[in-house]
């Protein structure tokens, strides 16, 4: 496996990627991690991530720079090569021309870690420091126009630094450079699939709840699915799944998944009917923090409840991701920005008196699928778009009420027919439509109106960290509002968002 020290930036998921497509396993610690922890993970491999700060900062995140003298390669990128060469005796400082964007790397030495790779080559930089002199046994490897000190390593050691991000898809060459690293440098091994993934989590989730019972808030989307059919491998009837219905679900769903999930998973399922509890709840409420909080609350307290009436239940599992923790807090203690908090994530009790159990936690979207079709799966289920714990109520701007879910319903439902009809369905990421807190004049049947204005929301995207608009046909989107002006009361005009992740995020709230 390999150990990667998160400084805090927001690529880090983008490493574990490149780690993962190599078919090795990876690990993300906080820069606290103890010598005596990353011995005992003995890894064959340390990256250092990137980070925001500058390493001269008071509260600059340091990790024990023993980690050099364990003989296992280090890979340091941007601020991980800085605080490698700082901690070791070189120098960093303020770069006097910043380095934003695309540059050309040239590779002066040759070296392991740029086998294969072109000697001129285009890569990404993002920093506002910059090396000025380099600690004893280092040497030049890689320069650019505005870095001089682009590329370094110690072979005695292997310790490498790369002042750029090969993890980005703007270094062409990056790809080849983490697997040099990780099969030239650190000699891994090709060991880490979806097939044992599988093996390793069902085994584990055995082994942790052993004879007690465990619980699984089941939305019918595919990382609760899946979650479900890894728990239900691993301990079968010590499971028992609960659907909430919270009011806040797309049109009929309860009676799909009801059919879909009893008729196909052979799962222990209660179905719970909360929607009044839900909806007084969020009554008056605007401020989407707000409506998140208050759907975890209340999702807790109906399944402590429901729990309560289920003998040694003292588990409960969630189909976690990893980019909900990342967009959910400073990613494990480090300084990256927080974005929003994240339904599986944002709203859980600190009293809470289950146990958590979170086998995708560090998976990606496109991981779990393919997870799906390893265990088995419905490509029903496996290939269903992300649907948001707090349901409709953060595709409601504004208050939440049983009239407005209805005209959202209806809109969505319109949206997704004609989405499926036109073969667009498992070709976008997401595709829903957001009621907005406005209302605008209109003219039907010689009348004037005042109605609600609907948001087309489609984007295409690999892992949601990020995401594009997606470019719909002219005529399909004709459709699509013309029947929903048509068919949904209370609607006069829709619009179609073409904003991009970044700056925008996927949802609206």
């Amino acid at each position: 496996m390999i150990l990667i020290i998160d400084f805090g930036s927001q690529y880090n998921q983008l490493i574990a990627r490149r780690v993962r497509e190599c078919q090795v396993y990876c690990q993300i610690d906080p820069p606290t991690i103890s010598l005596d922890d990353v011995r005992s993970l003995n890894p064959k491999g340390i990256i250092l991530s990137g980070g925001p700060a500058s390493i001269y900062e008071k509260n600059s995140p340091k990790v024990d720079p023993g980690i050099f003298n364990l003989g296992i390669p280090v890979l340091g990128i941007c601020y991980g090569m800085q605080y490698m060469v700082h901690a070791l005796g070189g120098t960093v400082e303020e770069a006097k021309n910043r380095e934003y964007g695309f540059a050309e790397l040239t590779i002066t030495e040759s070296s392991k870690i740029f086998s294969g790779v072109e000697s001129i080559t285009q890569c990404w930089m993002s920093h506002g420091d910059s090396i000025l002199t380099l600690p004893q046994g280092f040497q030049i490897i890689g320069s650019t126009i505005g870095t001089p000190i682009a590329a370094t390593e110690w072979p005695k050691k292997k310790l490498f630094g790369l002042q750029f991000h090969p993890e980005v898809e703007h270094t062409p060459m990056g790809r080849e450079m983490i697997s040099n690293f990780l099969f030239d440098v650190c000699q891994c091994e090709r060991t880490w699939t979806m097939k044992s993934f599988a093996h390793d989590t069902i085994q584990h989730i055995r082994d942790t709840v052993g004879d007690k019972k465990a619980i699984l808030g089941l939305s019918g989307g595919v990382d609760s699915s899946v979650t479900a059919l890894l728990l239900h491998k691993a301990i079968g009837k010590h499971l028992t799944c609960i659907f909430v219905d919270n009011g806040l679900l797309r049109k009929n769903e309860r009676e799909k998944l009801k059919k879909t999930l009893k008729q196909h998973l052979n799962i222990n399922i209660r179905f719970v009917n909360a929607a009044d509890r839900f909806l007084k709840a969020l009554e008056g409420v605007i401020d989407p923090e707000k409506k998140r909080k208050i759907i975890g609350k209340v999702f807790m307290e109906v399944f402590e409840a429901e729990a309560a009436t289920i003998p040694d239940a003292d588990f409960l599992a969630q189909g976690t991701l990893y980019p909900d923790v990342i967009e959910s807090q400073s990613t494990f203690g480090g300084p990256s920005s927080v974005i929003k908090s994240h339904h599986n994530v944002g709203g859980l009790p600190k009293n809470m008196k289950l146990k958590l159990i979170e086998p995708l936690r560090f998976l990606f979207k496109d991981e779990v699928r393919k997870l799906g079709a390893e265990i088995g799966l419905l490509d029903e289920l496996i290939w269903r778009q992300p649907f948001p714990g707090p349901g409709l109520a953060i595709r409601i701007i504004g208050e939440v009420t049983r009239s407005r879910l209805t005209i959202l319903r209806d809109a969505d439902h319109v949206l997704l027919d004609e989405i499926r009809k036109s073969g667009y369905y498992r070709r976008l990421w997401q595709s829903f439509t957001v009621l907005l807190p406005l209302k605008s004049v209109g003219v039907m049947g010689d009348h004037r109106t005042y109605e609600n204005v609907i948001a087309i929301r489609a984007v295409t995207s690999v892992d949601a960290m990020t995401a594009d608009w997606a470019r719909l046909p002219h005529d399909l989107l004709s459709r699509i509002s013309n029947r929903i002006i048509n068919e949904v009361k209370g609607v006069n005009r829709v619009v179609y968002d073409i904003s991009s992740k970044p700056p925008s995020t996927i949802e609206w709230e």
